[in-house]
């Protein structure tokens, strides 16, 4: 049992009580933030910030600058999709789940590969493109962006993203010896198979009742 655990923990014997203590706090309000969406409250956007600002500080320390980008790009959408979540499309109705129209995935291709340019430019820029790690978290960053961006307009397929998205992570994170946040991609996974299943149901059932 002590040698799984150690397995697991011995890289934080490292780390300072402070940054810990921030990262399970950062985990506990993504889990909070990833459940909120799940069940389509608008609490999904101030967890989720809270998480975010924590992991921008703690990933620009650990030299994984494509997710401190990642959790810098989270924020601001937050605050782009609490005003969409919000924002009443006639007297009464907020904007609704819907699936990505046509221009909708021509955009999400452009900022895939947006992500992927400008998460390059900021690796070479830094001197960080090193290792298979950058390269991994190049493509994460470009997966989440638009994940995010989905999300924030209230697209079923956000999900699809965050799951391919969340699987790629969980490795990663582990890897760079972040077992908390390792655990955290582990369980985000589920929650969006979930996520994603309650979404097309509320769908359906939106298109019958209308």
């Amino acid at each position: 049992m002590s040698e799984i655990f150690n397995f697991l923990f011995e890289q934080y014997n490292t780390y300072s009580k402070l940054d810990i203590t921030l990262e399970i706090i950062a985990v506990i309000f993504g889990f909070l933030s990833v459940w909120y969406s799940k069940q389509n409250k608008i609490w999904v956007f101030p967890t989720g910030m809270i998480s975010t600002i924590i992991f921008v500080y703690l990933l620009y320390k650990w030299d994984l600058l494509g997710d401190m980008m990642i959790n810098g790009y989270y924020f601001i959408m937050s605050v782009y999709g609490w005003y969409i979540w919000t924002r009443k499309v006639d007297e009464v109705d907020v904007t609704p789940i819907s699936l990505t129209t046509t221009k909708e995935k021509k955009v999400s291709v452009a900022i895939f590969f947006a992500a992927l340019l400008f998460v390059f430019i900021i690796y070479k820029g830094f001197d960080k493109w090193t290792s298979w790690v950058a390269y991994v978290d190049t493509i994460t960053t470009a997966i989440f962006f638009v994940g995010m961006w989905l999300m924030a307009k209230r697209k079923v397929e956000n999900w699809l993203f965050w799951i391919v998205g969340d699987l790629i992570s969980i490795p990663l994170y582990f890897y760079k010896g972040f077992t908390f946040t390792s655990f955290q991609y582990f369980g985000f996974t589920f929650i969006a198979i979930f996520g994603y299943l309650a979404w097309k149901k509320n769908l359906n059932k939106t298109q019958l009742t209308s």
